[in-house]
């Protein structure tokens, strides 16, 4: 598959990550947007059309139809401009990004937002919870108590039976990500955290603690992407969108064929690979979705960075640090960054765009050409992968 029309993002913009008590679902969704098309230089009257990724307003602010909402707000109701929501659990907005990719390369937008927020932080932690398990199977895993961090902890446990993961591998992830975070002034939280501290944190579910597993968070984050010869000519520096895929599994992980990887994720990841012609080993730099820690060490072996078993020894050697073989979730990952669900596909996009911008501050990375990232919706069911590159 090739894309009909070549797309690049020319505008990024996001709020800070956290529990935003004082601004309105609508206001971080604002401010994402205009700082978005602020940084592309362009005026909102040549926007063709947007997407908003949204996981659960409903549920969280009992509001459903946000994308005319946002439209209204940001002044783009007056052209009627086409505006649409889209809804893959937490892969939501990774999912808006790539149906506006698509909308570019069919022809019909030239110039096209994508935006994701959510605003989680308005209930209890005990209602957030129950509220995010709605991205796994009501019938066969939610309605009997299973939350998205117990199903990972399946997960976790029969990855350590099989290929010998420690639970200090398991740790040294969030510890990595915590010391990423603490240099990303849009992140949750910016403090460094040590191994010891992660093993000694409190239980969420066997192997996993309070420290692997993502919190609850506020955010909204926003892209403009424009067709190629037009970002262009609007943009000196516009990064290229080389490769998209995109993969769907069972919702239920008992109905899958394994647990110690997402196949959605292969799927996708090889459909992306394929369009921008390239293999794993390309990529310096990876946004990857660790909503829990094992997360990340399935997703650097799944995207093909490391062998299958290998995710954990090589999260040990320091391979995906900064300094390592591959950099990955150089913003801190959900875990430390944040998670407003449907925001997250979207930040992980604008990480790699300052990654190859060459503007990450003290979380640069040298010269990376190519750079990846992997949205998960709940436990896998859907997964959107991203390949981006410097040009």
């Amino acid at each position: 598959m090739t894309l009909s029309r070549e797309v690049a993002v020319i505008g990024i913009g996001q709020t800070k990550f956290g529990e935003i008590w004082h601004k309105s679902f609508r206001e971080i969704g604002i401010e994402a947007g205009l700082r978005a098309i602020q940084d592309a230089g362009i005026e909102s009257s040549k926007v063709d059309s947007i997407y908003i990724g949204n996981m659960s307003a409903g549920l969280f602010l009992d509001q459903e139809h946000v994308a005319s909402m946002i439209a209204e707000e940001v002044g783009l109701t007056k052209d009627s401009v086409p505006a649409t929501r889209v809804e893959a659990a937490d892969a939501s907005g990774g999912l808006a990004f790539r149906q506006a990719i698509l909308d570019i390369s069919s022809g019909m937008s030239d110039i096209v937002v994508v935006g994701g927020a959510e605003k989680m932080s308005d209930v209890t932690s005990q209602i957030a919870t129950y509220f995010t398990a709605a991205g796994a199977d009501q019938s066969w895993e939610s309605l009997f108590g299973a939350t998205i961090p117990s199903l990972y902890a399946l997960m976790a446990r029969k990855h350590m039976h099989d290929f010998g993961t420690t639970r200090e591998q398991l740790g040294l992830v969030s510890v990595k990500n915590h010391r990423n975070g603490s240099l990303n002034p849009d992140a949750q939280f910016q403090k460094e955290i040590t191994l010891e501290q992660v093993l000694k944190a409190g239980p969420v579910s066997t192997p996993l603690g309070v420290f692997d597993c993502a919190p609850i968070s506020d955010g909204a984050a926003a892209i403009v992407l424009a067709e190629l010869d037009l970002a262009r000519e609007l943009c000196t520096n516009p990064i290229k969108v080389s490769g998209t895929g995109q993969g769907s599994d069972s919702l239920s992980i008992a109905n899958r064929t394994e647990l110690t990887g997402l196949k959605a994720t292969r799927a996708a990841s090889k459909r992306a690979y394929e369009m921008a012609g390239i293999n794993p080993s390309e990529i310096s730099v990876a946004e990857v979705h660790d909503s829990c820690t094992i997360g990340e060490i399935m997703a650097i072996e799944d995207l093909g960075f490391f062998e299958k078993g290998d995710g954990g020894p090589a999260t040990e050697r320091g391979d995906t640090s900064l300094e390592g073989i591959i950099s990955i979730n150089t913003s801190g990952g959900l875990k430390a960054r944040g998670h407003p669900l449907g925001a997250t596909g979207i930040a992980q996009i604008n990480e790699i765009v300052l990654q190859l911008r060459g503007m990450a501050g003290k979380r640069q990375v040298k010269d990376p050409l190519y750079g990846l990232a992997q949205n998960v919706g709940g436990t896998g069911g859907t997964v959107i992968v991203h390949i981006l590159e410097a040009i």
